[in-house]
């Protein structure tokens, strides 16, 4: 035994440096955590004991405990069975990502982010940025608000930021992320400028997504944002001259399909023709959308007027009802109400006013030209719009050809295009069998063949992995009413307004009813659809209320 030093301590109790003379010294056993030099002694410091599970402190009493890392934080609250492991290729990441997103924070399954991470954990800055590029094309394509989250949420997710909550608005999308429940949260937010339709486009952001949040996928962040810059600059499938060719050809076949002949036909799509031209004219110059649909309504209406002031034995209003439905924004009013049925009320309620304007729009150029062809002295028949000649061979065959070049107009891959056309042809087909067979009224024919196309375009999404729209939207040109809105807008320019407000509001009935219906065709599919982390679909809670409260 050497001699003891100044502490009383023998030799192997040696101190190592003049810092062990302190009253704190590391008692023996214990390996000394590296601590740095401007760290402050707490009681809120980390002991040391635990310095193989925690991180290294950081100097503060507001420390981010290590249990609620991004990666590893337990949830707030434990259901009896257990918390659930989300796997992204258990199911199509948009019905996961919905259901996760009707769930509630505080029971949402724990992730597996799908793709690799850093040692030094996500990107949240890239990740955040990459989340809102994507959904700015979602939602500026026409996509629904939920389905844009549901991609916002599932690229989010895969690149290991779970604590993200998206919104989206009809301009404005944001998204927040939480590192931890003591952390300053991360936002970040981007505005949609410019709306186009390009379900090509839309159909590659999917894959894009599907790629994303596959586990067996490797899609880092630079490949991400190189496939999301090529889909930026990608060109359209079908050219200029092709798009207005598809729009006197969707006119003709509407013609045809309200009971119009050969002359009729040439007549409607010349209209539309000179319609889309004028259009584009008016785009080109920067006026805004409204006028654009007031410059495209005129010249069918025009046509139609002049073949009546000609004295020629044609139905025009068989030529103004073409051009009327290659114009009547279908499309963004099955979006507006497929947003408020899911819960989006302000996108639903600027979605319905775009809507609105642009059917005042429609209403405004038509009503300037029959009001002038009226005290021309043209003979415009109102009841001759409501005579539709039943003749179902050739009213299937135009139903067809209409879904067909609507779907060129949406700029839809090729692949998709007989698909839709063949579901256009199963709506009209139900829709003449209810009505004119089935004596049934036109609102409640609308809405079940709609449903059809609702849930056959789900079907036929899941089957292609891509959205429902391309599916869906042009198949339902059939259905919308041409022949309503004409005769509402002859009545109110023969100022009977009492009758032509009571034919318009029967035409916002039959849209409503297109609209509704395909969303309750693609909710009933869902509800076969086998979900992650539940015995079936209907434990796929949504939203509950009460009489109101």
């Amino acid at each position: 035994m050497t001699e003891a030093d100044g502490s009383g301590g023998t030799e192997d109790r040696k101190p190592k440096s003049d810092e062990a003379r302190s009253a704190f010294t590391t008692p023996a056993g214990m390996v000394p955590e590296a601590i740095e030099e401007d760290q402050p002694t707490s009681e809120f410091a980390v002991p040391d004991g635990l310095a193989a599970q925690l991180p290294e402190p950081e100097g503060s009493a507001f420390a981010t405990p290590a249990t609620y890392s991004a990666h590893h934080s337990p949830p707030a609250f434990m259901p009896g069975p257990g918390m659930p492991v989300s796997r992204m290729t258990d199911s199509l990441w948009q019905d996961r990502m919905r259901t996760m997103l009707r769930m509630p924070v505080d029971v949402r399954p724990v992730p597996e982010p799908a793709q690799r991470l850093s040692e030094s954990g996500p990107a949240v800055g890239r990740v955040l940025d990459l989340t809102l590029r994507i959904g700015e094309l979602l939602l500026a394509g026409g996509e629904g608000a939920e389905d844009v989250e549901a991609a916002m949420f599932a690229v989010a997710r895969s690149y290991g930021l779970d604590r993200c909550e998206p919104t989206v608005t009809f301009t404005m999308l944001s998204i927040t992320y939480h590192p931890s429940l003591v952390d300053d949260p991360v936002s970040a937010n981007r505005t949609v400028r410019r709306r186009g339709t390009d379900y090509n486009r839309l159909a590659a952001v999917f894959q894009l997504v599907d790629d994303i949040s596959h586990a067996e996928t490797d899609t880092s962040l630079e490949e991400a944002y190189r496939r999301l810059a090529e889909i930026r600059r990608n060109r359209h499938p079908y050219p200029g001259w092709m798009l207005t060719a598809a729009a006197g050809l969707l006119a003709g076949a509407a013609s045809t399909l309200v009971g119009g002949g050969v002359v009729v036909f040439l007549a409607a799509a010349l209209g539309a023709v000179l319609g889309d031209r004028l259009a584009w004219l008016c785009a080109g110059r920067g006026l805004p959308e409204f006028y654009q649909f007031v410059a495209a309504a005129m010249p069918p209406a025009a046509i139609g007027v002049a073949l009546k002031l000609a004295e020629i034995d044609v139905r025009a209003s068989a030529v103004i009802t073409g051009g009327l439905f290659a114009l009547l924004p279908g499309r963004a009013l099955v979006a507006a109400v497929q947003d408020g049925l899911t819960g989006f009320y302000i996108t639903a309620s600027a979605r319905l006013l775009e809507v609105m304007y642009l059917f005042i729009g429609i209403i405004t150029g038509v009503l300037v030209v029959l009001y002038l062809g009226l005290q021309l002295g043209a003979a415009l028949n109102p009841e001759e719009a409501l005579l539709i000649t039943e003749r179902p061979v050739i009213q299937i065959a135009a139903s067809m050809v209409l879904v067909f070049t609507f779907a060129i107009m949406l700029q839809q891959e090729r692949s998709t295009v007989l698909i839709v056309t063949l579901n256009g042809g199963v709506a009209w087909v139900t829709y003449g069998a209810l009505h004119y067979a089935g004596g049934i009224a036109p609102v409640a024919s609308t809405a079940i063949a709609a449903g059809l196309v609702g849930l056959f375009g789900q079907l036929f999404s899941r089957y292609r992995f891509a959205s429902a729209l391309p599916y869906v939207t042009a198949a339902i040109g059939p259905l919308l009413p041409g022949s309503a809105t004409y005769y509402g807008l002859l009545l109110i320019a023969e100022n009977k307004l009492t009758e032509g407000i009571g034919s318009l509001t029967n035409a916002a009935a039959i849209a409503l009813a297109i609209a509704i219906g395909v969303n309750l065709g693609s909710e009933t599919s869902r509800l076969f659809m086998r979900i992650p982390g539940a015995t079936s679909a209907a434990k796929r809670r949504a939203a509950k209320r009460t009489r109101g409260f």
